[in-house]
């Protein structure tokens, strides 16, 4: 048995250099948004009456996961007198309970370079497909923005419209995104191969 290996499968591979680095400067760029421009600050605001908010949190002994509430196990509860009522008193929203103790930054941080390279690996799949190896650069750079900011900004979007995260949050998280999106095409740009 055969296959034939097309030259942007060969291309690929060759990419692997554009691919880490991209993802490395991601993630020197997010921690400097994070650490020294601190533009998030703000997303996450204390409870008041925190104590007693966790009081009744742990009396309920949610297990790690998201909860919506009022909750409704379908559309057609939602639509009931009964739940009505609840979503006109309110609070309404959604919570995620994480696994009790401190939370391990060594794995997140790990976890989000896994994604960065995911991404770079997709801008590099996406921009092979437009353009061949020697392409002009502000061409390179185009098709890898564009890919960059499907992988990083827009997919925070959907937060605002479907889980309530304030519009505001959301359009630091998409300018995080942009950054993140000229950064990776800018290092593909520079790394891109010559014309075989």
């Amino acid at each position: 048995m055969w296959c034939v290996q097309s030259p942007a499968m060969t291309t690929l591979t060759t990419l692997w250099l554009p691919i880490l680095l991209s993802a490395v400067f991601v993630f020197i760029v997010s921690s400097l948004i994070h650490m020294v421009v601190q533009w998030h600050k703000a997303d996450c605001k204390p409870m008041a009456d925190e104590g007693k908010v966790l009081d009744a949190l742990r009396s309920a002994h949610l297990e790690p996961g998201q909860y919506m509430f009022p909750g409704c196990k379908s559309m057609k509860d939602m639509g009931s007198p009964e739940m009505q009522a609840k979503f006109a008193k309110g609070p309404c929203g959604t919570i995620i309970v994480r696994p009790t103790g401190v939370p391990n930054m060594g794995k997140h941080l790990g976890q989000w370079f896994v994604l960065c390279v995911l991404i770079s690996a997709a801008v590099a799949w996406i921009t092979l497909q437009a353009r061949l190896p020697g392409a002009p650069v502000i061409d390179v750079f185009k098709v890898a923005f564009g890919a960059g900011l499907l992988g990083y900004a827009l997919t925070h979007v959907d937060d605002s419209i479907w889980k309530g995260l304030a519009w505001a949050t959301t359009a630091r998280f998409v300018v995080d995104g942009v950054l993140y999106a000229l950064t990776t095409a800018a290092t593909f740009a520079w790394l891109w191969p010559a014309a075989f």
